[in-house]
């Protein structure tokens, strides 16, 4: 019964968590009329690809995807290396200062990104980055959340006798993190990099910032410029939402395949 009783949970979870994109789907399937009426519709309509061909016919949908995912495949790799080898050494080192220059980024992940908006458009300003993806991917390199997730799950999963074993093989510091640390923090890679991907390709207050160019934005203020001043077609922004979220549920899949075999192969090691 018990069991019975955590599958239904699951199964009940599974549909509150599935129904907005349900919703989503049946929205971009309809006319903005349809979405209005009383009582709304919860069935597909037949307006699906006219709406997806007007997301495409307003804004450049597939320029926007593209600059999305060079900002977002490059913002991840960089967070996954810079993160990774922040917090290998953090977890794995001691040095002088470490433990306030921890706690000084710890400070910094509490501090709302708002506030760092206007200093850190000046500063893309004097590089003369302003309008460039360059202004979206280097800030993003390194991030505090990340660093102390990853010294979290490194502390715990690399023992030292791994590292003393790699000393005395003769290994320097990065012939110790690529061979030893990076295989033993696969499955927290996994989890930093779908939230990281997922994070920048949502992003939306940066890009508009700092992307000047109406005609060279990234996809989600490319979405945005489908709410008219006076009118709102929302059957057509439904419709390029539902197009967006496609890569997101691919990284996904793609990523909590690896992340949940990287954690049961490490179960059974241990």
């Amino acid at each position: 019964m018990s069991r019975a009783f955590t599958y239904l949970a699951l199964v009940v979870g599974a549909l509150i968590t599935l129904f907005p994109y349900y919703q989503l789907a049946v929205m971009a399937s309809n006319t903005t009329g349809t979405i209005y009426s009383s009582p709304p519709s919860f069935w597909f309509g037949g307006h699906l690809f006219e709406n997806i061909g007007e997301v495409f016919a307003k804004v450049d949908f597939f320029g926007s995807v593209l600059n999305t995912l060079i900002v977002a495949i490059a913002t991840t790799l960089l967070v996954l290396f810079f993160d990774s080898l922040a917090a290998f050494t953090f977890a794995k080192y001691d040095f002088p200062g470490s433990n306030v220059l921890f706690g000084i980024l710890l400070a910094t992940f509490v501090v709302p990104t708002q506030l760092a908006a206007i200093p850190q458009f000046n500063l893309m300003a004097a590089f003369g980055w302003v309008g460039d993806l360059k202004a979206l991917i280097i800030p993003a390199a390194a991030n505090a959340f990340g660093i102390f997730w990853m010294r979290q799950y490194a502390r715990g999963a690399i023992p030292d006798e791994l590292l003393e074993a790699a000393r005395v093989d003769g290994a320097g510091f990065f012939r110790t993190y690529l061979s030893v640390g990076l295989p033993v923090l696969r499955p927290a890679l996994a989890f930093l990099g779908i939230f990281t991907f997922v994070n920048t390709w949502n992003d939306y207050l940066w890009p508009l910032v700092v992307l000047i160019d109406s005609n060279n934005v990234t996809l989600q203020v490319a979405l945005s410029q489908l709410n008219g001043l006076y009118m709102r077609d929302y059957a057509v922004v439904m419709a390029g939402t539902l197009v967006a979220i496609v890569p997101l549920v691919i990284v996904f899949l793609f990523g909590a395949r690896h992340f949940i075999r990287n954690i049961a192969a490490g179960a059974l090691k241990g």
